[in-house]
């Protein structure tokens, strides 16, 4: 496809070289040598923050802090942040592969001041890195600001001496206009900006009206470091001041090394380029097919980079949360190896790249680089048994469809209104059965020029959830043979111990499993349904527990998904779609969690459950938003409501 790509820059022999690690190096030794504390990257998963799918922005960790809510011993920091970024406000996954910019995981860079520094000084610690640190020349470099931030306007042009043809002023918040006024959410600490851009030279320029913006709409100018002047609280009822001004700055590294490296575009940066040239091994392409191919090798690379460093973070391939959002990832990149002709497993050697790229700022993935391999082979492998018959049968649907040729990474947004259109029962039945992630369904279909019907796939995604639900309860409640089972495990073993007021993880031993109503000792989702105990590869068993954290439905709150994972490997052994108590088993009775097997489990395994605590957080807002409604409602038409 052709790619959105600027075109290669001309040398300035005053630039230096630097590598991605050793810029990454200098901007740590640069901040801590002028008071920061340096402060360890936090996970992707954040902590404590169930409002946020994934860390987004280095300021994610330090968002307590911003407020005043939190008090640290520093009030100076710096770090270098993992950042992923393919759902809510922020969000790069469908520009992922067609840019040269965009990323799902991307490092941020990032210097902080909690009440101490102010705008003068991020200005003049910024020029200073950049200019002499790292020897950019400072004619090379642009600034935007805020339209009314006269302060930072006049330490660009009076202290640093910008000429006002490298100046340029964006943003009116109240009139709907958000640019130079930075917030990461809705809600939530916000304040307004001052971008640094550099310029890649005069052949870029579009006319006249080539200035520096945040939406980078002219090919000149790369925006590479944002400093953000936290200032404000925004509220669902407006914006308030925060107790303190702080600075908030944002250099993407991935940027910074095409600058420095002066490379049109990341993906030619030694972050990506080991995983290039590994692939292209493995398919034996030489630089000119490479470069037919770029697009799919780019969504590949970034999708490794993200792939490893998501199940490093202990996320796990699931059907709902943080788990969908990894398996999409996955999947995406390995319908793109089928692109370019490898049938083979291949991800998970791309891992290890990453793993041997990253190590040095990351030593983690080092003590994890088994355990991020045996999930990546174990995902690869099982997408892959559906993938070609998927794709077969998307194809032939697609076929009467079609418009002109097929072109790979046509953006869905492109089509014409009226482009034809493939039913959702079609895309519903595709991630059903075959496991394709809607957005892979409708990228599929727009390299056929064919729009999906979107609404059509929820509604048929909601039925079949609610046919699952009301499946297990009818189940529960009249299936006798099941019912003698609990009766007989109560008696045996007893109800478990409910951990799920301390903590959403925690260890337990399998102290039953069932399989179509009736007890077994163990099962093997590899084998064939039919073979005596053993169960079909995805089948839905139940498991019991003497210890767990999953809360069962109850009260009118649904209960907990989740996984079962091995202890030792961290194997994913069962989904948990939901979790159950027996009627009539009250407090103190079985908790029965139901999922799909997708390993060996046998009654006495020791295992680890874990609760996907971001669903039950929105569970338990909407259950309690209801709760007060119907309050409010029997306050106003009595005991009717």
């Amino acid at each position: 496809m052709p790619l959105r790509t600027p075109g290669a820059p001309t040398i300035d022999p005053r630039i230096r070289a630097l590598p991605a690690a050793e810029i990454r190096r200098r901007f740590v030794a640069f901040f801590a040598a002028r008071g920061h504390e340096v402060v360890p990257s936090a996970s992707l998963v954040p902590a404590g923050d169930p409002t946020l799918l994934f860390t987004n922005a280095g300021m994610v960790q330090f968002k307590d802090v911003l407020t005043g809510a939190e008090t640290r011993s520093y009030r100076r920091a710096v770090d270098y942040q993992r950042c992923l970024r393919v759902a809510g406000k922020h969000n790069d996954f469908e520009e992922v592969g067609r840019t040269p910019r965009h990323h799902t995981l991307f490092e941020m860079l990032g210097n902080w001041s909690f009440g101490d520094y102010f705008k003068r000084e991020a200005i003049h610690f910024a020029w200073e890195f950049l200019t002499e640190e790292l020897g950019i020349p400072g004619e090379r470099l642009a600034a935007t600001t805020y339209s009314d931030d006269e302060l930072a306007r006049s330490v660009w042009r009076e202290e640093i001496g910008l000429p006002p043809e490298r100046m340029a002023a964006w943003g009116d918040v109240d009139a709907g206009d958000d640019h130079n006024f930075w917030r990461m959410a809705d809600t939530g600490p916000c304040g307004p900006c001052s971008e640094i851009h550099f310029d890649r030279g005069q052949q870029f320029s579009e006319g006249p009206g080539c200035l520096p913006d945040h939406a980078e709409t002219c090919p000149r100018w790369l925006e590479i470091w944002n400093l953000v002047f936290m200032e404000f609280d925004q509220r669902p009822e407006g914006r308030v001041p925060l107790p303190f001004a702080s600075v908030d700055t944002g250099l993407g590294l991935e940027r910074l090394a095409s600058v420095l490296q002066q490379v049109p575009s990341n993906y030619d940066t030694d972050l990506f380029t080991p995983l290039h040239e590994r692939l292209r091994e493995m398919l034996g392409h030489d630089p000119e097919t490479f470069e037919h191919e770029r697009f799919s090798y780019q969504v590949i690379a970034d999708h490794a980079r993200a792939v490893t460093f998501l199940v490093a973070d202990e996320v796990r391939p699931a059907n709902e949360g943080r788990g969908y959002v990894l398996r999409r990832i996955l999947r995406r990149a390995v319908r793109h190896g089928r692109l370019l002709g490898r049938r083979e497993p291949f991800l998970a050697a791309l891992a290890g790249v990453v793993v041997e790229t990253m190590a040095g700022a990351y030593p983690y993935l080092l003590e994890r680089a088994a355990e991020i391999r045996a999930v990546v082979s174990r995902e690869e492998a099982q997408f892959a048994r559906t993938l070609d018959a998927g794709t077969a049968m998307l194809e032939t649907t697609l076929e009467p469809l079609a418009v002109g040729e097929p072109v790979v990474g046509r953006l869905p947004e492109s089509l014409p209104p009226d482009a034809p259109v493939l039913p959702g029962a079609v895309a519903f039945r595709l991630h059903d059965t075959y496991g394709f992630p809607i957005d892979l369904t409708v990228d599929m279909a727009a390299e056929h020029g064919v729009r999906v019907d979107r609404p059509g796939f929820e509604v048929a995604l909601a039925e079949q959830r609610e046919r699952s639900r009301s499946g297990r309860k009818a189940e529960l409640a009249h299936h006798a043979e099941t019912a003698a089972a609990y009766e007989a495990i109560l008696r045996r073993v007893g109800g478990p111990t409910f951990l799920g007021y301390q903590t959403t993880s925690a260890e337990g031993r399998v102290v039953a499993l069932l399989r179509a109503g009736r007890e077994v000792e163990r099962v093997e989702p590899e084998a064939s349904s039919g073979a005596g105990e053993l169960a079909g590869a995805g089948e839905v068993v139940e498991v019991v527990l003497d210890r767990t954290p999953f809360y069962a439905e109850s009260g009118g709150q649904v209960g907990d998904q989740g996984v079962l994972r091995a202890t030792t490997e961290g194997v994913v052994l069962l989904e948990v779609e939901d979790t159950q108590r027996p009627v009539g088993a009250q407090v103190g009775g079985l908790i029965v969690h139901h999922g799909r097997a997708l390993a060996p489990l046998a009654v006495g395994d020791l295992v680890e459950a874990v609760v996907d605590d971001e669903r039950r957080a929105r569970t338990m807002r909407n259950h309690t938003a209801t709760h007060l409604l119907h309050r409010a409602l029997r306050n106003v038409v009595g005991d009717r409501a």
